[in-house]
C-alpha cells in the first residue's frame, strides 16, 4: 500500500539514531519491585512519587466502589456519568487546593487541551514557558490565539512577550515542576508579571501536587500563591495520588467555563466512579501522612549527595525528578543497558523529548523506596562511571545553556 514503505524508512532512521522507543511489559504493581519483561528488576523511572498506586486503603477503597458503582461511568458527565464520588472528588479537591470549584478530567492532557481552548480564542494571546509540557504547548498552538513562547524561566523574556501581545485576553501558562529538568518555574516572579500585565497564570502542576508544599498541595501552597495570583490549577491524579486522572481548579467564573465549553470534558465518558473513591482514599493519606513527603525528601538529598561524588552531571533539582544528563542518545542508551543488567531500571529519555545533545538517565524517586534499595543504585551508578572509557567520560554533558538550567 502507498505509503507504508515511507513508514518502513523512517522507523529504520529513527533506530540508527537511536530514537527508537520500546514498550516494556510489566506484569506487578507499581511499586520499586517490578516484574518487566518477565525479570526483576528495582525500578527508578515511576512517577508514583509517594508510593501510593499499590497502597492498601487506596485498593480497597476502589473495589468497594466497584461493587457498588460498578465499573464503567456509562456516559460523560454531563449525560449522567457524573456521579456521587465524582462530586465528593471535586469538593474535596477544591478544598484541598485553596479554591472555589474543581472539575474533573479523564487525563492531564485533555484537562490542558480543554482548559486553554476554552479560555481563549481569536484575538487572545498564549505565552508559554519554552520547556513546558506537550499537552500545553499542543493546547496552545490548537487554541486559535496567537501563540507565544519565553526561554526556559526567563522573565525578562517572558515581559518582551507580554509587551508584544495584542489587546486581547492574555493567558501566560507553565509547568509547576518541568517534568524532563525536574526544575520549579518562579512563579512568585511570574504571577507578579501576570498582574502587572493584566494576564491570567495558568499552572500544570502535575509533578507538585502531593510532594510539595506544608500539605502536599503543590506549587501553589509553596509559592503562597492563592487563587487571585494564580486562577487556573491544572492537577493530575497518576502521579503522587497513585490513580489515574486530573482536574482544573480555580474559581466559580473558571470552572463553569470549562464545564460549558471544554470539548475534552464535554464530549468523553467520565472517570469510572470507583477511581474518584481511590483518589479520595489517596488525597486522605497525601493531606495526613507528612511522613512520606520527608522520607521523600531525605532520598533527594541522599542521592543528589551520591552522584555528585561519583561525577555524573545532574541537572538544577530539588525535587524527585532527578536528571542525570549524560548528552549523546547511543551513550545514555548503553549506560541505561548496563544498569538494567544489573536489576535497575531507569529509562533514557532522549529526543525529541528533550533537545538533542541533552538525552539523560530521568531518575525519579518514590518515597516507597528504601534508603538500602537508593544505596544499590548509587553503586550501580558509581561501577558504570568507572567502566566509562577516557573518551566516553569526555563526551559527558555537564553545562547546559542557560535556558535549560
Amino acid at each position: 500500500m502507498a505509503g507504508f514503505d515511507d513508514l518502513r524508512e523512517s522507523l529504520e532512521t529513527r533506530k540508527s539514531d537511536h530514537l527508537y522507543r520500546t514498550r516494556r511489559v510489566i506484569s506487578s504493581a507499581q511499586t520499586p519491585q517490578q516484574t518487566v519483561s518477565g525479570r526483576k528488576v528495582l525500578s527508578f523511572c515511576s512517577n508514583d512519587y509517594l508510593g501510593l498506586a499499590n497502597h492498601p486503603d487506596v485498593k480497597n477503597a476502589f473495589i468497594s466502589a466497584v461493587e457498588e458503582y460498578g465499573v464503567g461511568s456509562g456516559a460523560s458527565h454531563l449525560v449522567n456519568g457524573h456521579s456521587e464520588l465524582h462530586h465528593q472528588l471535586e469538593l474535596a479537591l477544591a478544598e484541598f487546593t485553596g479554591r472555589d470549584r474543581a472539575v474533573l478530567f479523564s487525563t492531564g492532557y485533555m484537562a490542558n487541551l480543554g482548559a486553554i481552548s476554552a479560555l481563549v480564542s481569536k484575538g487572545d494571546t498564549v505565552i508559554e514557558d519554552r520547556w513546558n509540557h506537550a499537552s500545553l504547548i499542543d493546547a496552545g498552538l490548537n487554541s486559535g490565539a496567537s501563540f507565544k513562547r519565553y526561554q526556559h524561566n526567563d522573565m525578562a523574556s517572558l515581559e518582551r512577550q507580554l509587551t508584544s501581545a495584542g489587546s486581547g485576553r492574555k493567558l501566560i501558562v507553565a509547568d509547576g515542576v518541568f517534568s524532563m529538568d525536574g526544575d520549579l518555574a518562579p512563579l512568585n516572579e511570574v504571577s507578579l508579571l501576570a498582574e502587572e500585565y493584566n494576564a491570567y497564570l495558568m499552572v500544570d502542576d502535575a509533578h507538585g501536587l502531593g510532594t510539595l508544599g506544608e500539605t502536599g498541595a503543590g506549587v501553589a501552597e509553596h509559592f503562597g500563591l492563592d487563587q487571585d495570583k494564580l486562577p487556573v490549577l491544572m492537577g493530575t491524579l497518576g502521579k503522587a495520588f497513585g490513580t489515574f486522572g486530573a482536574f482544573v481548579a480555580g474559581s466559580e467564573e473558571v470552572v463553569e467555563t470549562l464545564i460549558q465549553h471544554a470539548r475534552t470534558y464535554i464530549y468523553t465518558t467520565a472517570l469510572p466512579p470507583a477511581v474518584a473513591a481511590a483518589t479520595l482514599a489517596s488525597l486522605n493519606i497525601v493531606r495526613n501522612e507528612r511522613s512520606r513527603r520527608e522520607h521523600l525528601t531525605q532520598l533527594i538529598r541522599r542521592f543528589k549527595s551520591g552522584v555528585d561524588a561519583i561525577g555524573f552531571c545532574l541537572m538544577s533539582s530539588e525535587t524527585a525528578i532527578q536528571p542525570i544528563v549524560i548528552g549523546s542518545e547511543s551513550l545514555v542508551l548503553e549506560i541505561s543497558r548496563k544498569l538494567e543488567s544489573r536489576g535497575l531500571l531507569i529509562t533514557a529519555i532522549r529526543p525529541p523529548t528533550v533537545p538533542k545533545g541533552t538525552s539523560r538517565l530521568r531518575v525519579t524517586l518514590s518515597a516507597s523506596h528504601t534508603l538500602q534499595q537508593l544505596d544499590v543504585l548509587l553503586t550501580a551508578l558509581s561501577d558504570i562511571y568507572n567502566e566509562l572509557s577516557a573518551n566516553q567520560k569526555a563526551e559527558l554533558t555537564c553545562e547546559l545553556s542557560p535556558n535549560r538550567r
